[in-house]
């Protein structure tokens, strides 16, 4: 086992790995209005925070991440792991005195930024390399150590004079990977790949003040995930595996955190084992820009509302983290095409053949050719007299079905409507093209309101079948 710089091919697939893995990173990191004094910028990092154990003893939180996964490795493979989090940095503001010394403030004023206290978010990687020969049986660890760091960097105004300074100090923190490989019985070569990162840091709360996750933070982990790239081989997807594996799929056992493949489409020697849960292959949209780092939002109403923002909560944004300045600025001078870019994008698109006049889709109902968003495309549809196919039987309006909606989930409260008959009140489509069933149920006592008043429920053509008696 050795922790030198990855080869240069191996840091190539990561590279790309890294672009999504840079959002998991920052997830959170400030949210929107991007100011340090916004409520919900005062808890933060909820993803991946592995705390010290004397801490996690006291919390909810915890102290390490367990990630399994299966791999098929050819001879000789190599296993490239890079561990990344965030290291956190209390900062706190001074202002110079005449006499050349400084005093800890709350705010310091400039023309362009108000700078106040703030947790920065230091960015960390611990990289090994070993032989998956060597980590079968007993398997290794690898101990790591991140020093504390005690800086400063002079605050000075338009006029280049030295009106303050920030102070930077994080604690040490130290931690273990651990990572073993066991063959699985069958007839192909299977390992179960098993990687711990645990945080080791001896840190204990202050004694006689009860602990908060404040003080734990500088001695956490923050927002970590795994990077692993075979050398030569490759890994079972753990979302969609195949049949002869779903079996050893489902018995691997992850905790705080999921691994997915990464990398290029259609490639599967890398994997992300992220706290949040992606699917195969995630990718950043090629219309951002930049990093919003509140990814619960759509990047075109972060731009227009961080545009929006008063010029004093622009000046409190830029002085909060050098992040949030960057998302400010980028919000201001993003041009109006750019803009347009974030409206809408379409992702796919499929090769329409058949006759002029319009294609029959699954079900059967033959569409035309008109686009959606023009208003004579309605002129093909007709609710009350469109049918469906459903079990090789045409469904329309006055058709009985039997609902069963547990092909989907989507709706917790379907689930009582299991088994139970309906009517058809009108075949729909929507403008992505998917076909809905508007339906009343039997012995509904509203179902006259309901027809009245056009408040239908609705099931796609597959969560229906036709009874055998459909009077």
């Amino acid at each position: 086992m050795t922790a030198p710089a990855f080869a240069p091919e191996t840091e190539e697939r990561l590279a790309l790995a890294r672009q999504v893995a840079d959002a998991v990173l920052f997830e959170g990191y400030v949210l929107y209005p991007y100011r340090a004094s916004a409520a919900k910028n005062r808890l933060r990092w909820q993803f991946g925070v592995l705390v010290p154990p004397a801490w996690g003893a006291e919390c909810e939180e915890h102290d390490f991440q367990h990630t399994e996964c299966l791999m098929e490795p050819r001879a000789e493979a190599d296993l490239a792991v890079e561990v990344r989090f965030l290291h956190a940095r209390r900062r706190t503001v001074q202002r110079a005195l005449p006499d050349g010394g400084f005093e800890t403030v709350p705010e310091l004023h400039l023309d362009d930024r108000v700078l106040v206290p703030w947790d920065e978010g230091a960015e960390e990687r611990v990289e090994l390399v070993a032989p998956v020969a060597q980590l079968t049986g007993d398997g290794i660890e690898f101990p790591f150590r991140k020093p504390a760091v005690d800086d400063t960097e002079p605050v000075l105004d338009a006029t280049g004079r030295t009106v303050g300074r920030l102070v930077r100090r994080s604690a040490e923190v130290t931690g273990v990977v651990r990572l073993s490989a066991s063959e699985l019985d069958g007839p192909y070569r299977v390992l179960r790949l098993t990687a711990v990162v645990e945080n080791t840091t001896p840190w204990t709360p202050p004694e006689g003040r009860a602990a908060d996750r404040d003080a734990a933070l500088p001695h956490s982990l923050v927002a970590t995930h795994l990077l692993m790239a075979l050398s030569n081989g490759s890994f079972l997807s753990m979302t969609d595996p195949p049949e002869w594996a779903k079996g050893a799929v489902a018995d691997c056992r992850n905790l705080h955190t999921w691994p997915v493949l990464a990398g290029e489409p259609g490639r599967a020697d890398l994997v992300l084992s992220s706290p949040i849960i992606l699917e195969d292959h995630p990718a950043i949209a090629p219309e951002s820009l930049g990093a919003l780092y509140d990814a619960t939002e759509i990047d075109e109403i972060l731009a227009l509302r961080t545009a929006a923002l008063t010029d004093a909560e622009k000046r409190e944004a830029r002085g909060t983290d050098a992040r949030a300045a960057a998302v400010i600025d980028l919000a201001d001078s993003m041009p109006a095409e750019v803009l347009e870019r974030l409206h809408g994008a379409v992702r796919g698109l499929r090769e329409i053949t058949g006759e002029p006049d319009g294609f029959p889709d699954e079900f059967g109902v033959t569409r035309p050719d008109t686009p959606w968003w023009d208003p004579a495309s309605d002129a093909g549809f007709d609710p009350e007299q469109d049918r469906v196919m459903v079990d090789g039987r045409p469904v329309g309006r006055g058709s009985r079905v039997e609902l069963r909606p547990g092909l989907r989930h989507t709706d917790a409260q379907d689930l009582f409507l299991q088994g139970r008959t309906a009517t058809v009140e009108a075949v729909l489509h929507d403008v992505d093209g998917a076909v809905h069933l508007a339906v009343t149920v039997d012995g509904d006592p509203g179902a006259d309101i309901r027809r009245e008043q056009g408040r239908y429920l609705y099931f796609q053509p597959d969560e229906v079948v036709v009874p055998e008696d459909p009077r």
